[in-house]
């Protein structure tokens, strides 16, 4: 989905390094994410780094199992956490020279790679964001050198017909946004005691319910008049009366468990008053929304 933007990425971090100096050969040689193959070899071309992905598995140290939060609309939710995601590209540098000269080349190219991406301990944000990588909720940290990946690169090069050469891992980790939404209630219902006398049996209980008006396409109504009339003659339980807020919210701090009560809802342009009733505090269900038909 993303492989390609990060290939972009790498190619430009290469392709910054500077013309002079020790890593001089780097801008001016070629790069390439093919497969090495038999009769295919980069070195028959130009000279050449290869970056060959060769492995793409989840980073379970990193892994986040708790849902984030969030919200939207006045509405609450969980959404399942971005996937932490390691990219794992066997590099390799190829000379068109031939012979000794060409494995000295190689070589030379070869350790300039390894020296230039190994400044790079997490890529750039300006990198990510150039090549299409937008929304990185983490930094992309890399690892060069640091992991024994291709454990059986023998049999690799073996299989591509193509005697061993010598390279190095550069591992890039990148978040991956699943877009998952996890269905599940807001906090409604929040249960608070209090002692009158510092003895816990004077303890009072109360519950913070809270809710959202809406109206018949379910958009949050801002500064609705809402009322929270009990159902029962309790000295605890007394009637109040809240005005929603921008996004349709309105919560009530003094509700009795074990009593029923009705909400009223009324809105500007709304001519009918609104009402629900409940037999119980809290609600089963723990849904205390208000909806205009």
């Amino acid at each position: 989905m993303m492989f390609h933007y990060l290939d972009n990425t790498l190619l430009a971090l290469l392709d910054a390094a500077p013309s002079t100096g020790s890593v001089d050969l780097i801008r001016a040689s070629e790069k390439s994410f093919e497969t090495p193959e038999k009769g295919n070899t980069p070195d028959q071309a130009e000279t050449t780094i290869n970056l060959f992905l060769y492995e793409v598995k989840e980073n379970r140290e990193l892994r986040q199992t708790a849902p984030n939060k969030v919200s939207s609309n006045g509405q609450a939710g969980n959404r399942r956490a971005p996937l932490r995601v390691d990219c794992a590209y066997m590099v390799t540098a190829w000379s068109k020279k031939t012979g000794e000269n060409g494995v000295l080349e190689s070589h030379n190219l070869l350790g300039q790679a390894f020296y230039w991406l190994s400044r790079f301990p997490e890529i750039p944000e300006q990198y990510l964001t150039d090549a299409g990588m937008t929304g990185q909720l983490f930094d992309a940290p890399t690892m060069v050198a640091q992991m024994d990946g291709a454990k059986s690169a023998g049999e690799f090069w073996s299989a591509l017909g193509i005697p061993p050469r010598p390279y190095f891992n550069l591992i890039v980790t990148i978040c991956m946004d699943l877009d998952q939404q996890i269905e599940s209630p807001i906090v409604t219902t929040i249960t608070s005691r209090y002692l009158q006398t510092g003895e816990p049996s004077s303890a009072e209980e109360l519950l913070l319910i809270g809710g959202t008006v809406r109206d018949k396409d379910l958009n949050p109504i801002p500064d609705a008049w809402v009322r929270f009339e009990p159902s029962t003659i309790n000295p605890s339980q007394v009637s109040e009366i809240k005005i929603t807020d921008q996004n349709g919210r309105f919560i009530f701090s003094r509700a009795v468990r074990g009593s029923g009560f009705t909400l009223q809802a009324r809105a500007s342009g709304y001519p009918e008053t609104l009402e629900r009733s409940f037999d119980v505090v809290p609600s089963a269900s723990g849904d205390y929304d208000l909806q205009f038909p």
